[in-house]
């Protein structure tokens, strides 16, 4: 394992899903010119294989026919550092991609290097997929993410919201007439932690419960019951407690 990281004018950061089946495929080529301020950065990204699927199997899966995405224009400048960090304490595996994974490779003099492979994969598709979204709100495609979450003891109600901006990588907290900002990494692992647990659309309902509880509203219009319509997938992490706590903490401060 290798780390020689000089500094580079930008990076290409390239990734291939391997033998996941369609119509989840894909590929995609991130280049981004660190020097430009805001933030010059280029999308190519592909779903593959779904030549045999036919529209119903696509539109089963949540896809639509017009999954494949171009872009090239910029984005906020405050991931310029994001990036040139992430870059400057990589480690390299020194060895080449089998099938499926992310390669970076450097940019100099506007000529692309030799690409080489992460050890630290998740940790780069993390980034890659974080910048897709940043790209995605920057171009209007998508809004950006808001979790609702409403927590109900005795008579009292306390409703609030979590609204994540990757464009410009801003986490808003907001209760009543009150907002703030929250941190970005302790605001993203609390987001990551509300995608771990099984939600059961069949117990979902389109109004928060009023009775004693926490429900939670992950963006789609449906509320979940945590305990009841939201459980644990594995019984050696409690996400559905570490939810509870996560909101209750913020609700509090």
């Amino acid at each position: 394992m290798t780390k020689n990281n000089t500094p580079t004018n930008g990076i290409v950061i390239e990734y291939d899903s391997g033998i996941i089946p369609p119509p989840h495929s894909h590929v995609f080529r991130i280049a981004v010119d660190l020097n430009s301020k805001p933030l010059k950065i280029e999308l190519d990204l592909h779903y593959t294989d779904r030549e045999e699927l036919s529209d119903e199997e696509i539109f089963d899966e949540g896809f639509t026919m017009d999954d494949d995405f171009s872009f090239k224009g910029e984005i906020d400048a405050v991931w310029t550092d994001v990036i040139s960090k992430f870059y400057s304490s990589a480690k390299w595996s020194g060895k080449s991609l089998s099938e499926a994974g992310i390669t970076i490779s450097p940019i100099e003099s506007g000529k692309t290097g030799k690409a080489k492979v992460p050890a630290d994969q998740e940790g780069w598709l993390i980034l890659a997929q974080n910048l897709i979204q940043a790209i995605y709100e920057t171009n209007k495609k998508e809004l950006p993410l808001t979790v609702k979450y409403r927590w109900v003891e005795n008579d009292s109600v306390k409703d609030c919201s979590l609204t994540v901006h990757f464009s410009n990588r801003e986490v808003i907290f907001t209760t009543g007439n009150e907002s703030r900002n929250l941190n970005w990494d302790y605001a993203i692992q609390l987001v990551k932690t509300i995608y771990t647990p099984d939600y059961h659309y069949d117990l979902a309902k389109e109004e928060p419960g009023k009775k004693r509880g926490s429900y939670i509203n992950c963006g789609d219009g449906y509320w979940h019951e945590l305990g009841k319509g939201v459980e644990n997938i594995d019984s050696s992490y409690d996400a559905v407690g570490k939810i509870k706590e996560g909101f209750e903490i913020l609700l509090k401060e």
